[in-house]
């Protein structure tokens, strides 16, 4: 390995290590969370999950029925689940798991 590669990784690691900790250093102790950032905290999480189902859908077409199919019973599992156990990660590996049978028995 040469000395470019390792100044690289390390140049890496200490830029995530510092994105990592700033925001114990700039709202640490006993300063107040700005309401924007707690509003974020709040709003951001469905926002990127609305976002990632939309990333995954939107390659769903008429011409490939089989595989459009699959997905969208793969999101209404996941749906269910969600509603019935109210717990993420249960609904997301239970979406996963239904989407990669179906995939594996309508698409061969």
């Amino acid at each position: 390995m040469n000395i470019h590669s390792i100044l690289i990784v390390a140049v890496v690691a200490i830029v995530t290590i510092a994105l990592r900790f700033l925001p114990f250093f700039i709202f640490g102790g006993k300063r107040k969370t700005p309401e924007a950032i707690l509003y974020l905290g709040k709003v951001l999480p469905y926002a990127i999950m609305g976002m990632l189902v939309i990333y995954c859908l939107r390659s769903i077409t008429t011409a490939g029925m089989e595989a459009a199919i699959a997905q969208l019973l793969g999101c209404f599992v996941v749906v269910v689940l969600h509603l019935w156990k109210r717990n993420t990660l249960i609904s997301i590996i239970g979406g996963t798991v239904a989407y990669m049978v179906l995939v594996q028995m309508v698409l061969k």
